[in-house]
C-alpha cells in the first residue's frame, strides 16, 4: 500500500476531495517524521509505536574477507506492534491458511 492508496481510501471512505485527502496523508507522515527526528516516541493506539534508538559502535567482520572492522554507532527506527494488531495479524494468517485448504 502506498501513500496514494491511503489517500484514495481516505477520499472514498471520508468523502473528502482527493486533493484534501492527499494533503492529510502527507501532513500525517510529515508530523510523524518530525516527531521521530526530535527523538519523541510516536504511539498510534491499537496499532503500535515507533521510536528511535541508539546503537553503539561494535566490532564486525567483512563477510568476503573475514577482516575485522568497526561498525559505526548509528540510530535505528524501531516499530513495536500493539497487542491488537498482533492478534489481528494472527487471525488473518490463520484464516488464510484455512482458506487455502480444500476439503473436496
Amino acid at each position: 500500500m502506498t501513500k496514494a492508496d491511503l489517500a484514495d481510501t481516505l477520499h472514498a471512505d471520508a468523502g473528502i476531495s482527493k486533493k484534501e485527502s492527499a494533503q492529510l496523508v502527507e501532513l500525517f507522515f510529515a508530523t510523524i517524521k518530525t516527531a521521530l527526528c526530535q527523538r519523541q516516541k510516536v504511539k498510534l493506539s491499537r496499532f503500535g509505536h515507533f521510536e528511535v534508538r541508539d546503537k553503539r559502535s561494535r566490532l564486525g567482520r567483512n563477510p568476503q574477507t573475514g577482516e575485522a572492522m568497526e561498525i559505526c554507532a548509528r540510530q535505528v527506527l524501531i516499530f513495536r506492534p500493539s497487542q491488537v494488531l498482533r492478534a489481528a495479524l494472527q487471525e488473518g494468517a490463520a484464516g488464510a491458511r484455512h482458506s487455502d485448504i480444500s476439503l473436496e
